[in-house]
């Protein structure tokens, strides 16, 4: 199977592109879309989906796995968060693909087996399991994680998915 993890952000989107090979993950894709400050939030967020949609036709993945809103005490910054997630879903959404999402705390313990883990910890832990030795940006390491994840609970027979979408 392979997944595409999205880590949604107003101003840096992360995504990964991972794949299963029985009990081997396998690295297929990581980038970012780098969204500039200046530009309308309109015109971010169609950035966002335009790139999401050419990952996807690019790498094809089977599954789409996004981390879920947490409350924030800044509402204008969930707010945009929040519209940045809905950028990525309609992605793919619009491409008939399954959306599944996955809380931050669960990812980090699924991934580093410790639901605080702070970023360096799931950027050591995601280099690990994906056998690569080079450096990864924040955005892109969670995305990671979040492919990861997904793709560790969906291959589990002791588990029931839940899709959110």
């Amino acid at each position: 199977m392979r997944a595409l993890g999205v880590d949604p952000g107003s101003l840096v989107t992360g995504y990964g592109v991972v794949e299963t090979d029985g009990s081997r993950l396998i690295l297929v894709a990581q980038g970012r879309v780098i969204l500039k400050r200046n530009d309308p939030f309109s015109a971010r967020l169609k950035k966002i989906y335009d790139e999401i949609c050419m990952v996807i036709s690019r790498y094809q993945p089977q599954e789409v796995a996004v981390e879920a809103l947490f409350f924030a005490k800044n509402v204008d910054s969930a707010l945009k968060l929040g519209q940045a997630r809905g950028a990525a879903i309609l992605s793919a959404a619009n491409a008939g693909l399954e959306v599944y999402e996955y809380a931050a705390r669960e990812v980090k313990k699924n991934v580093c087996g410790y639901g605080g883990a702070d970023k360096e910890q799931v950027q050591h832990m995601v280099r690990n399991l994906l056998n690569h030795s080079g450096s990864l940006e924040a955005n892109v390491s969670d995305a990671l994680a979040i492919a990861i994840c997904h793709l560790t609970i969906s291959q589990s027979p002791l588990c029931v998915r839940s899709r959110s979408f």
